[in-house]
């Protein structure tokens, strides 16, 4: 593989275990790897000459490339679907399911490479997908082939729904899956796919999508084979009060006692949402390193609520950051997540009981950008991503401040101004030391034919059949 160096950076956000910050530094690249990394007066001269390829940072922020823990990227093909555009959350399923029941494996390979373009561009190295719906021959295959051709890293999810209306369940009998099969499937994909070693551009966990869609033996037999295949373990959980009372009423327990019962509970786990997280919920995930994928722009869209993030923290509970389903937040512009959830936290203290003891201080834009990189490197169990420094994945992002969104920003603070400030576009991505957004723009996929194909679909899905 080629040798990469980016040389002469205004500023390095390394997020490393000290959280160096360097100005005016270098970092050069080989095998996919991190080798070196510090003050461009330090560089070795024989590292300047003999990089297959300089990229002059000169005006540009470097930061370890975002981690995106939660998204159904099928989504992409229904944003803005006007019949459910002012639904809650469960509204807003019952309205789209029989929609995507029209989903065939074009469509969810086309969309994924849409939302996976959209995050990369946002300077989005790394994410996860949850696609727990498989009508007309889809399977996960089409979200991991998008993903090797588009070259960003993969945490595939393989959800699944087994419970319909007719038992019970808000999802309808027509999507839902026999649990043999599911597990069946689970397990071959795991076994073809699941990668552990060091810098694995693809990794599959299992997803049972929610305990108002799947049976309790489904959550138990998911969780067994996960373990004893080495992969981890995702679902939703205690995203709103609707789905508060359902657990109540179906399973008299809330959303944690039911994680715990069910064995799902552990550092291998992470769940999306948590906005209704109690106190002793939040002490459960704390104790046991359960992960919770933050999603504030869906959280916000669906009505669902505030998460209590910083109550999370505090406590000692593993938070990344999700752009979630792109029809519930119409975006997967990972970097303006960020930003949200930093607005949102400030705003959320004023609405709690009593007011607001500590203020803005509370979230400040280097905790965001920690929960977007480091956070979610261990929301989704890896080790080699989320900061920079020798040895980790070559997963970079670099942002141009000498454009329009940070003008009168970075010159006070660069890393602040990239929250602080418009979400802005990034100049360079880089995966696994492959440059795959170049000066802004898409390099490995042909973006302008994608979108149109992209959109021919979302009609056909859409149409009334």
């Amino acid at each position: 593989m080629p040798t990469l160096l980016i040389h002469n950076a205004d500023c390095i956000a390394t997020l490393d275990d000290t959280r160096r910050e360097l100005r005016k530094g270098y970092v050069f690249i080989r095998d996919g790897k991190i080798e070196a990394l510090g003050s461009a007066a330090d560089l070795p001269p024989a590292l300047l000459h003999s990089a297959d390829e300089v990229i002059d940072a000169k005006g540009h922020l470097v930061i370890p490339g975002l981690v995106n823990t939660h998204h159904h990227m099928y989504q992409s093909l229904t944003r803005a679907i006007p019949q459910v555009q002012n639904a809650e959350l469960f509204g807003w399923l019952r309205g789209l399911y029989p929609i995507w029941a029209g989903l065939t494996p074009e469509m969810v390979h086309v969309s994924t490479q849409v939302a996976m373009a959209e995050l990369l561009l946002s300077g989005c190295t790394t994410s996860s997908d949850h696609l727990y719906i498989y009508p007309n021959g889809v399977q996960l295959d089409d979200s991991i082939a998008a993903a090797l051709d588009i070259g960003m890293r993969f945490t595939a999810t393989r959800g699944s729904m087994s419970v319909g209306a007719s038992q019970g369940g808000l999802t309808p009998d027509s999507v839902v899956e026999q649990e043999a099969a599911i597990l069946h499937d689970s397990q071959r994909l795991i076994t073809r796919y699941h990668d552990t070693a060091h810098g694995a551009m693809t990794q599959v966990a299992l997803a049972p999508c929610s305990p108002f869609s799947v049976s309790r033996d489904l959550m138990r037999e998911s969780a067994s084979l996960a373990r004893s295949l080495g992969a981890r373990l995702h679902t939703h959980l205690a995203e709103n009060d609707h789905d508060i009372a359902y657990t109540r009423e179906k399973f008299n327990c809330t959303p944690a006692e039911y994680a715990q019962d069910l064995g799902w509970l552990g550092p291998d786990v992470w769940h999306a949402h948590c906005v209704k997280l109690d106190a002793e919920g939040i002490s459960l995930y704390a104790a046991t390193r359960t992960g919770v994928a933050h999603c504030p722009c869906s959280n916000m869209r669906l009505a669902s609520g505030i998460a209590p993030i910083r109550k999370m923290l505090n406590a000692g509970v593993p938070v990344g950051l999700g752009v979630d389903g792109s029809a519930s937040n119409d975006g997967a512009h990972m970097l303006n997540e960020a930003r949200q959830a930093l607005l949102l936290a400030r705003v959320g203290r004023s609405l709690e009981p009593f007011g607001c003891d500590h203020g803005p201080a509370e979230m400040t834009a280097r905790n965001v950008l920690e929960i977007a990189t480091r956070g979610g490197a261990e929301v989704l169990g890896r080790s080699d991503i989320g900061h920079l420094a020798p040895g980790m994945c070559a997963d970079l992002a670099l942002f141009d401040q000498r454009t329009l969104p940070f003008a009168g920003g970075a010159v006070h603070d660069p890393v602040g101004s990239l929250l602080l400030c418009a979400s802005a576009q990034a100049a360079y991505t880089v995966v696994n030391g492959r440059v795959v957004v170049r000066e802004g723009q898409l390099v490995t996929v042909e973006l302008g034919p994608l979108v149109e194909r992209h959109n021919r679909l979302a009609l056909t899905l859409v149409a009334p059949r």
